[in-house]
């Protein structure tokens, strides 16, 4: 049986809350997030979606609340630990390295997997010449998936913006995750590639059997994309439940869809 038969919970957010001086980011949000689902977080702008997955990778300091993930407590864990406890992500504002290939920024993050690392790699130490093989031949087949191996050669910071999305979803799949935060993935891209982009989520739950959760702006987009969604404004959960109910829920309805 797969994790997504399995059914059982991935990721637990506990009264999550997080004060920056007087301004309340995220308000004691609370919800869980089911193994092999794919969950839409939507609201406004500042409703407090993209500082909730800064919480939930280590990159911002909880005021209060727990995180568990598959049962385990991360709370307060350091970035590194939150993925090497299997959580990657993408960022709303791309963060790839610019001046490097496509193919290169995939290996430096396939290296955190590796016994010898980025540095045996470049240093030429005992066992790293197979495990660099090994490295370069999986990049070239994340970059494959993601529809960019013909580009692999090219400086990131050359490519659309559409691309480098998509690039960064390959480097986050390099980090072998069982969970996949995205941050609007969509960002930037026309009504083809979003429809591409839903097809590539879909295969990638699939494929590597992930649990996917996405902050998305594109409501058309998560509606028929997402097993659940779950809407923040002003820091508060407002809505949780299948796309149907969130659309016709009349708050979610007077704070983000509009009549």
């Amino acid at each position: 049986m797969t994790r997504a038969e399995a059914g059982n919970g991935c990721l637990a957010v506990e009264t999550m809350t997080c004060r920056f001086g007087g301004l309340v980011a995220v308000n004691e949000v609370s919800f869980s997030v089911q193994e092999g689902e794919i969950f839409g977080l939507i609201g406004p702008n500042g409703a407090g979606k993209t500082t909730l997955f800064n919480l939930i990778t280590g990159l911002t300091p909880p005021t209060g609340g727990r995180l568990r993930y598959r049962g385990r407590d991360i709370t307060n864990l350091p970035p590194h630990r939150v993925a090497a406890a299997g959580i990657a992500r993408t960022f709303q504002n791309i963060r790839l390295f610019g001046d490097l290939s496509a193919l290169d920024n995939v290996m430096i993050a396939r290296h955190a997997r590796t016994r010898s690392g980025v540095f045996a790699g470049v240093f030429g130490m005992a066992g790293a010449p197979d495990e660099e093989r090994a490295t370069r031949r999986r990049a070239l087949e994340l970059l494959e998936l993601v529809g960019l191996a013909d580009r692999a050669h090219e400086g990131a910071r050359g490519f659309p913006y559409g691309d480098q999305r998509r690039l960064e979803i390959a480097r986050a799949l390099a980090l072998e995750p069982d969970l996949l935060l995205l941050d609007e993935p969509a960002a930037g891209m026309n009504p083809n590639e979003k429809r591409g982009l839903s097809d590539l989520i879909r295969a990638v739950r699939s494929q590597f059997d992930l649990t996917v959760v996405l902050i998305e702006h594109n409501v058309p987009l998560v509606m028929g994309l997402c097993d659940r969604v779950a809407v923040l404004d002003f820091g508060q959960l407002i809505a949780l439940g299948d796309p149907t109910e969130v659309q016709n829920d009349p708050a979610v309805i007077e704070a983000y869809l509009g009549d």
